[in-house]
């Protein structure tokens, strides 16, 4: 269990993701794990959350080498509370993450929010950026 309570003194980014092993969700969370560094220098903790179960997560993480925290939001709490879930996606699917990014600063105040209205999107990575560097 994670919280932002806990998260205090950090600055933290919120990877919102429909599903692992799909093709834009991959793509987006190599990316992330190719800039971590550039999180790391501001301070700013990644996790990336899908209602994807914890072991479908694990695989996916090791398989792709993330070096952040992949949670599992299959209760779809943190996805409904962030206005990030779908109430219908692919096939029918229900009560899936959209594909949402959000900057919480040390202080627990929101900094960007994005929340895409299509699972193809990718996310602004320039806009969940620019919060960070301005709380250098």
């Amino acid at each position: 269990m994670v919280s932002l309570a806990e998260q205090k003194a950090k600055n933290v980014v919120l990877l919102f993701f429909p599903a692992a092993f799909t093709g834009t969700c991959t793509k987006e969370l190599c990316q992330t794990r190719d800039e971590l560094s550039f999180y790391n220098d501001l301070n700013a903790t990644v996790y990336g959350i899908s209602v994807d179960m914890p072991f479908t997560l694990a695989k996916f993480k090791e398989l792709n080498n993330y070096n952040f925290s992949l949670l599992s939001d299959f209760n779809k709490e943190a996805s409904t509370a962030y206005g990030a879930l779908f109430d219908v996606w692919n096939h029918g699917m229900k009560g899936v993450s959209k594909r949402a990014s959000f900057v919480i600063d040390k202080e627990g105040i929101l900094r960007h929010a994005e929340v895409l209205a299509t699972a193809g999107e990718y996310p602004n990575f320039d806009a969940i950026k620019k919060p960070l560097e301005g709380l250098k």
